[in-house]
């Protein structure tokens, strides 16, 4: 028995007339014909009842009919679940997040996937340094990862998402909490609480920031995320820089405050060329949808 003795069988069976059935099929009534018998030969079964004026199924026909529904049915939506996989546009996306990046990005770009492409599920990696990704990316354990460029590797392509300025985080019983407004030079005498990667986005720009306002930071603590770091902070050990999105985490003990020159970050997001199929098409989504920009990212023109 083959696919096409189904097929042919469910075309008879649901016109019950050979010559229509052979129309639908774009083939002659004889090889249709011969199909059947050949069918119900290989089955040892008498599928219809054929007189001249009328074909009918009978009670194995009816049978048969069901199943070969069933599995046509099934075969069909394997092979369009195949091309739907090779296409993209099927499958499991794993998508890291940098810190409180998962806060201020996730929402729009899981709305946009689930939208557009319904079929595709998330693993989702949150709160990890920008090494720490471009690492997963260059190892094959992430497709993509929302990131702080620049981002390392060779092969590693860049799309800008935002830039994100820095706010502090003070204790709540700081002596600046109820300044109007401050300004990196007020924080000259204060210890920082550093992110504890020796590559971090954030330290640099903490960095750059500070000598501009002509000091170097004095470290406090290291932390190995914004979480921690903030849980620092509300220890009162020391006040931090941070991205804005970290006000989507509100801790007893810390107060943000905005600072007119403690600059900014850059948000990207970064994916492992020559990129999978299932990738091009979560990036042309959030692309369409707005996520991505145009704007040339801190690692060179977007790709």
């Amino acid at each position: 028995m083959e696919l096409r003795h189904l097929r042919y069988f469910v075309a008879v069976a649901e016109t019950c007339h050979f010559g229509r059935a052979a129309e639908r099929l774009h083939m002659a009534q004889p090889a249709l014909s011969q199909s059947v018998r050949q069918l119900e030969s290989h089955l040892g079964a008498t599928l219809f009842t054929r007189t001249t004026r009328q074909v009918s199924l009978t009670s194995a026909g009816e049978y048969l009919l069901e199943e070969a529904r069933r599995i046509l049915d099934a075969v069909d939506a394997s092979a369009t679940g195949v091309q739907r996989i090779s296409e993209g546009r099927r499958g499991l996306a794993r998508i890291g997040f940098t810190g409180t990046a998962v806060f201020s990005q996730l929402p729009a770009i899981a709305r946009a996937i689930e939208r557009d492409l319904p079929d595709i599920d998330l693993e989702v990696h949150a709160d990890q340094l920008t090494p720490q990704l471009c690492e997963g990316l260059s190892e094959g354990r992430l497709d993509l990862a929302v990131l702080r460029p620049p981002a390392t590797g060779d092969d590693t392509a860049v799309r800008a998402i935002a830039v994100e300025p820095l706010v502090l985080a003070l204790p709540s019983d700081h002596r600046l909490v109820d300044e109007p407004e401050i300004a990196m030079a007020d924080l000259r005498t204060e210890g920082f609480v550093l992110y504890a990667s020796k590559d971090s986005a954030v330290n640099e720009a903490i960095q750059r920031a500070a000598r501009a306002a002509g000091f170097t930071p004095r470290r406090s603590h290291l932390a190995p995320g914004t979480a921690v770091l903030l849980a620092l902070v509300a220890a009162g050990l020391g006040i931090g820089l941070v991205p804005e999105s970290a006000r989507a985490l509100p801790l007893e003990g810390v107060t943000f405050h905005d600072v007119t020159d403690a600059g900014a970050v850059e948000l990207a997001l970064a994916w492992h060329e020559p990129a999978s199929a299932l990738v091009e098409q979560v990036v042309g989504v959030l692309d369409a949808a707005g996520i991505l920009t145009d704007r040339p990212s801190a690692t060179g023109a977007p790709r």
